[in-house]
């Protein structure tokens, strides 16, 4: 039996159809039988599906003769699912790649009634925002199925608010004998979603985001003024009806009932959805709702006149209710407006005190932490520049800081103080455009990497990367340095035009890669021992980039197949981008390890026997230790002209340069990457960019920025 059914209703998604489509069929681990409906859909959606099952058997298309909503498209598709398990996927969202494969590895482990998976909601600009499950929310930790064996777990999920549909992975054997389907009119996701919660005899969660919901697309139902709305009366009251409820304690269905009302009250006085002339009907659905499901009386005067069904003076409560607030939040409201004025006007007052001359400031990755060139920088100052103080500016929430790292919280007073007074103020990124360049201040800019990607002030010439890029601002922001770090000869010409500065190009090799350049048999065996490696087993670590025009990490490599073919041997190490934080889960197979989170690169490194990377500048510093060097770039032409080259990488790689998954097993299974031919092409490019990288670059950089200490 098929262990995962995605049922996909169409209607008005012909845009985003085949991307939805394509998110689960593309997947390469699992088999999935796929059910796209057809909901009498007017554009050409239903075009799109049968085209794709044309050439993929996996999918299964109904034609719908009339249009019946997407909870009868659902029905419809459930009809003919045959997996034990159902995914109800919209046709205008997607599935994160590889969750197929992760959802299908808990199921088989767990069998629950339904799994609950992390979700994340993509706005209509492409920003995404995350969501987790409740449990893994709340404690931190990956939670085990709860099996349910009272009905206060079962009414404890009516409430919270409703997960998106999309989230629910149900055992359809489950639905079956449940008789729970989906209803007629809007928000039939969240009755199915209340259903679904309260009765399902065991529940487990995943908490990595494997689902992509867009929450606001143009047309939508959400972002629809109409007077069907009100049809989220009925589905709450088919969530409150439910017989696990009628059981519950009472304190329990009052929670359920105050959830329920509030999040109606809301959509009633929601301009965007509810019409002014339907606002009475709907406010009257919510009333009879109320007073068919509460048990001691409503309690408050705004229930009392939604009780009673009274509008008008609810309203007028409305406004008055309104007015106080305002009033007693007046004072509030005025501390938080004078806040970001308060915190500028002490800025400036700040700036007016004198520099600091041994006063350093820190920062690396827009305040994410303590890392990169910055911190070798800080490392060696405290050796050779005793006198100057080193404070670090960091995000709120950020990795925890080596012991005696003295650190201000980026806007707060100290951060204010701080880098208003410092003499001296060094980043691997930019600092934000308010940070005034004093007079007597020094900027040190150290960068985070060789370019192989174009940069700076350059990049308008490849528009689809620029979305975020704004000229004037980098100008503004060049104009503050006064040393600008390169780790080769090659980058000193491309940022003389990409990074123009009036101050001084210090050449020195990167201070982060003293480490590697100094590094001894222990150093390696430190490492090893830290990140849990046996002394015996190959480790091949794993780094791909960030790639523009995706929104969500999209790995190129299976890592888990990688890891079956290279043998028992061998374990890999997946290090992600920091960029895709948000939607991603970890690996399956027992011999790949998710490192993104691990604070060191460097410590990686050094672990590793070997590197593969597409087009990270991971790959210049890795070269410096002189093991083979893995190129896997399936998508070479598309980075080329989406992002821009500075060099050609195919012909000047650093050892071996691969673009399918089989010429990458070959590459190690052959030798290839450790043979001579690599070996030449790796000496060719360590020449190039890792002359330099003699353990004494951060050195040379104190010397001469703290040269008056």
């Amino acid at each position: 039996m098929t262990m995962i059914s995605v049922v996909v209703p169409t209607w008005g998604v012909q845009g985003y159809l085949a991307e939805a489509l394509s998110s689960v069929l593309d997947q390469q681990t699992v088999d999935a039988e796929v059910i796209g409906v057809d909901d009498a859909s007017p554009d050409h959606g239903g075009e799109v599906l049968d085209e794709r099952a044309a050439r993929d058997s996996r999918l299964t298309v109904v034609h719908l003769a009339t249009t019946g909503g997407p909870g009868p498209a659902r029905n419809a598709g459930l009809e003919r699912a045959t997996g034990e398990y159902v995914w109800f996927v919209d046709g205008d969202d997607r599935i994160v790649p590889g969750a197929l494969a992760a959802v299908e590895a808990r199921l088989r482990e767990e069998k629950p009634d339904v799994l609950v998976v992390g979700a994340a909601r993509e706005r209509w600009n492409r920003s995404v925002s995350g969501w987790r499950t409740p449990e893994s929310a709340s404690t931190g930790a990956e939670p085990t199925p709860r099996r349910k064996t009272e009905a206060r777990s079962s009414l404890e999920a009516l409430t919270r608010p409703a997960p998106p549909l999309g989230a629910l992975i149900v055992r359809r054997q489950f639905l079956i004998d449940s008789g729970i389907r989906f209803r007629p009119g809007w928000y039939e996701d969240v009755a199915f979603a209340y259903a679904v919660l309260t009765e399902a005899g065991t529940a487990a969660t995943f908490a990595p985001a494997c689902y992509i919901h867009r929450l606001d697309r143009d047309r939508s139902i959400r972002t629809t003024r109409s007077p069907r709305h009100a049809d989220a009366v009925a589905q709450y009251d088919d969530a409150l009806s439910r017989a696990p409820v009628a059981g519950a304690p009472p304190e329990l269905r009052r929670r359920a009932l105050d959830r329920a009302v509030t999040e109606l009250l809301a959509i009633v006085e929601d301009d965007s959805r509810v019409p002014h002339a339907a606002r009475r009907a709907m406010f009257t659905a919510v009333s009879q709702l109320l007073r068919k499901h509460e048990t001691g009386g409503a309690a408050g005067l705004r229930l009392k006149l939604l009780a009673a069904d009274s509008f008008a003076a609810y309203r007028a409560l409305r406004g008055v209710t309104g007015l106080a607030r305002s009033a007693r939040r007046v004072p509030r409201t005025a501390r938080a407006r004078l806040r970001k004025p308060a915190l500028r006007w002490y800025y400036r007052w700040q700036l007016r005190r004198p520099i600091d001359e041994s006063l350093a400031v820190y920062a690396a990755y827009w305040y994410r932490g303590y890392a990169c060139n910055p911190a070798a920088i800080y490392e060696k100052a405290r050796e050779l520049a005793p006198g100057v103080r080193g404070v670090w500016v960091v995000k709120r929430g950020h990795r925890p800081l080596p012991a005696g790292v003295e650190h201000v919280v980026a806007g707060s007073r100290a951060y204010y103080r701080t880098i208003a007074r410092a003499k001296y103020l060094i980043n691997n990124a930019t600092f934000p455009p308010e940070v005034v360049k004093r007079p007597g201040a020094v900027h040190v800019q150290t960068h985070h990497g060789t370019p192989l990607k174009t940069m700076g002030l350059d990049q308008p010439k490849f528009p689809a990367s620029t979305a975020t890029f704004d000229a004037e601002r980098m100008r503004r922001n060049i104009a503050k340095w006064d040393f600008s770090i390169t780790a080769n000869r090659h980058t000193t010409l491309l940022w003389d035009r990409q990074f123009p500065i009036r101050g001084e190009t210090l050449e020195t090799g990167y201070p982060r890669n003293d480490r590697l350049a100094l590094a001894t048999e222990r150093d390696v065996a430190a490492a090893r021992a830290e990140l849990g490696l046996a002394p015996g087993e190959r480790v091949v670590l794993y780094t791909p980039t960030h790639r523009e025009w995706h929104a969500t990490f999209t790995p190129v490599l299976d890592v888990d197949a990688l890891a079956e073919a290279l043998g028992p041997d061998t374990r890999v190490l997946l290090r992600g981008h920091y960029f895709y934080g948000l939607a991603g889960f970890p690996p399956l197979h027992p011999r790949v390890v998710d490192v993104s989170a691990f604070p060191a690169v460097e410590t990686l490194y050094l672990a590793a026997d070997a590197l593969i990377t597409d087009f990270s500048s991971v790959m210049f510093d890795y070269a410096v230790l002189d093991r083979p060097l893995i190129i896997f770039a399936p998508d070479w032409e598309i980075y080329r002209a989406v992002r821009g080259v500075t060099f050609d990488l195919e012909k000047e790689h650093p050892g071996t340069f691969t673009r399918t998954f089989d010429e990458l097993v070959a590459a190690f299974r052959t030798g290839q990457v450790d043979s001579p031919e690599a070996a030449g092409a790796r000496a060719r490019f360590r020449a190039r960019f890792c002359a330099l990288e003699d353990g004494h670059a951060a050195e040379r950089v104190v010397r001469r920025v703290f040269a008056d200490v």
